[in-house]
């Protein structure tokens, strides 16, 4: 299948701010693309990209005062197929983990699993090792967190998740990657694209957070503000929780002004010549609103 996707982001400073962008698909993206997946700006200004520690595509720009638009839009040819589901897959002895995974097994800025390992272990001790045990983890968070974008906030931790029972999509991210930390089980932030491929119409578009879990030599997707195989995930950053993954880091203070992501599969033609004609044209999504605002942002 073919998915459209891309951002459009205006932000406004009083003078120049240094930013760096994460808002590339990830490295390891297989899937063909069409048109130019890079961070355009209006004004035009000096752009220059870096893969950090994790593979994530890293964008170094400095806004230079006043009105800045940073915005992309691409089409990835990828397959049509859900998450995987392999309700075997064991859990595997810290001893036998390979080195480059380990480091997620540690607490970070917002998954304290130092924190909530007693109520790990006497939540979920009692489930089996492996896919189940996450699957169980997945199914408390997912049902015992209410949704809202009036609940985010830039400094939840996972454990104050736990006991507000409220947050964003990247609050279940962490909240999930922090119980299966604390059960000796790797884990994950994941950061990309998820549109409403397969599933029914969820309003504005924005970027979504899920995570990934290392079982049986690899890492699988699992979701806990959905709790469903979802199919057109695109992954554009990963790390041990969101602080190494901002959408946007700013050395000086911005303004969010205006905001909207789209993620669409795409219908009829689907020959090179047409899509890069429909690249040239302003793809019809809303913005979304944030509820403390009101406005776009």
């Amino acid at each position: 299948m073919f998915v459209r996707f891309g951002y459009e982001i205006v932000i406004s400073s009083v003078g120049r701010v240094p930013l760096l962008a994460a808002l590339n698909v990830h490295s390891t993206t297989t899937g063909r693309l069409i048109g130019l997946d890079a961070v355009r700006t209006d004004p035009e200004v000096a752009t220059h990209e870096y893969l950090d520690g994790f593979g994530n595509r890293i964008t170094r720009l400095t806004a230079p005062g006043g009105t800045l638009r940073l915005w992309s839009d691409c089409v990835v040819e990828m397959e049509r197929t859900p998450d995987v589901f392999e309700p075997y897959a064991r859990q595997e002895e810290i001893a036998d983990l390979p080195d480059r995974v380990l480091q997620f097994l540690i607490p970070s800025r917002y998954c304290d699993s130092d924190n909530i390992s007693t109520f790990a272990w006497a939540q979920f001790g009692w489930t089996a090792p492996g896919w189940p045990r996450v699957q169980a983890v997945v199914d408390y968070v997912h049902n015992e967190t209410t949704f809202g974008y009036k609940f985010g906030r830039a400094n939840k931790t996972a454990s104050e998740v736990r006991i507000e029972k409220t947050g964003v999509c990247r609050d279940f991210a962490h909240l999930a990657i922090t119980l299966c930390r604390a059960l000796n089980i790797p884990a994950r932030y994941v950061s990309g694209y998820l549109g409403d491929i397969g599933v029914p119409p969820a309003g504005a578009g924005d970027f979504c957070a899920w995570f990934e879990v290392w079982l049986g030599g690899r890492w699988y997707t699992f979701d806990a503000r959905y709790n469903a195989r979802r199919i057109g995930r695109l992954p554009m950053v990963r790390g041990a929780d969101a602080a190494d993954v901002a959408m946007i880091t700013s050395f000086g203070a911005h303004d969010l002004n205006f905001f909207r992501v789209w993620t669409m599969e795409l219908d009829g033609a689907t020959d090179d010549a047409s899509l890069y004609a429909m690249l040239n044209t302003r793809p019809e999504t809303e913005p979304l609103v944030f509820p403390s605002s009101g406005r776009a942002a």
